[in-house]
C-alpha cells in the first residue's frame, strides 16, 4: 500500500490545519504544506514562525494521524535569498517533513552555474534539518526537461538532493515515464501525480492547465505504467488543481475524487478486490 499526500495546490487557499483535516476525511496519509509564500491570489497568509500555526497544525495531525510529507516552494531566483527559506524549513522539520520542493525561475539561459550554486545553498540550508531538496522542472520554468535537472544534480552533488518528477511536465515534454530508468534511484523520492489530455501545448496553455485544469489519473492520455513497474512503493503526492471541479463539488470531495482515481490506477489489484468484496 502506497502513501498518498494531499498537495496544497489541489485545494488552494486553505491553511495547514484545514488541509490536514480535509486530507484525513478524504483518506490521505499525508499532507504537503505551502510554507513559503509565492504571493499569488488566494494564498493564505501563513507565517511559519507563528507558534499558534504550528500548534494548530500539530493538533490536527495528532487528532487525525495525517503526517506532513513535504514543504514548498523554495524557488531559485536572483531576487530571493535562500536564507529566507529557513523558517519554513524549520517549521516543516518540526512537523515531521522529510522533503522540500524546489524549482528554478531565472530568466537567463546561460546561468547554469548560478542555478547550481543556489541549489547547493538551499540543500546545505536544509541538510541539518534532515530535509532532502527535490528539484522540479515545470515545463515553463528555467529547467524545462528532466535532462536540465539531472545536469544540475550531477554538478551540485549534494548528499540531500533529488529530482521531483511531475507526471504533467513529463507529458508536456512528450517524454515517457520509462525514461526514468536511467535516473539514479536514490534521486527519486516521490512523484507529483495528475493526468492531462493529449494536446499540442503552448506556454500559456501549459500554465493554465498546470494551475487550474489538471485531470484525475486515468482520465487523460498519460501512461502511468512505468511508475507501477519501476517505483511500486514510492509515495505519491496528488497535485491536481482543477478550479471547475473544486467549485462544483468542493475541496473535500475533489480531494477524495483525486485519491480514488489514483488508487484505481496505482493499486489496481486492491481496487478490484475492494469492488468485489467491499
Amino acid at each position: 500500500m502506497r502513501d498518498y499526500s494531499l498537495s496544497y495546490l489541489t485545494i488552494p487557499g486553505v491553511t495547514p490545519p484545514e488541509q490536514v483535516e480535509i486530507a484525513a476525511r478524504a483518506g490521505y496519509s499525508h499532507a504537503s504544506f505551502r510554507f513559503i509564500h509565492l504571493n499569488v491570489a488566494g494564498e493564505p497568509d501563513i507565517d511559519p514562525t507563528d507558534p499558534q500555526i504550528l500548534r494548530d497544525t500539530k493538533s490536527a495531525m495528532d487528532a487525525t494521524g495525517v503526517k506532513c510529507f513535504d514543504v514548498e516552494l523554495a524557488r531559485i531566483h536572483r531576487d530571493i535569498d535562500p536564507e529566507s527559506f529557513r523558517a519554513a524549513f524549520e517549521a516543516g522539520a518540526e512537523l515531521g517533513a522529510k522533503q522540500v520542493i524546489c524549482s528554478a525561475w531565472t530568466d537567463v539561459r546561460n546561468d547554469r552555474r548560478f542555478v547550481v550554486d543556489r541549489f547547493s545553498e538551499i540543500c546545505e540550508l536544509a541538510r541539518p534539518l534532515g530535509l532532502t531538496v527535490n528539484l522540479e522542472f515545470p515545463a515553463f520554468s528555467r529547467l524545462t526537461v528532466l535532462e536540465d535537472v539531472l545536469d544540475v544534480l550531477e554538478l551540485s552533488n549534494c548528499v540531500n538532493q533529488g529530482v521531483l518528477v511531475d507526471t504533467l511536465y513529463m507529458h508536456f515534454n512528450k517524454a515517457p515515464l520509462y525514461a526514468l530508468e536511467r535516473v539514479p534511484a536514490h534521486w527519486i523520492n516521490f512523484f507529483h501525480i495528475c493526468d492531462a489530455a493529449d494536446l499540442v501545448f503552448t506556454k500559456e496553455g501549459m500554465i493554465q492547465i498546470a494551475r487550474d485544469a489538471r485531470l484525475y489519473p486515468g482520465e487523460g492520455a498519460i501512461d502511468f505504467s512505468a511508475i507501477n513497474d519501476l517505483f511500486p512503493n514510492h509515495p505519491l503526492a496528488l497535485e491536481l488543481p482543477n478550479a471547475a471541479r473544486s467549485a462544483e463539488v468542493g475541496h473535500e470531495q475533489h480531494a477524495r475524487n483525486c485519491l480514488e482515481a489514483a488508487q484505481a490506477v496505482f493499486e489496481p489489484v486492491a481496487d478490484t478486490r475492494q469492488r468485489m468484496w467491499g
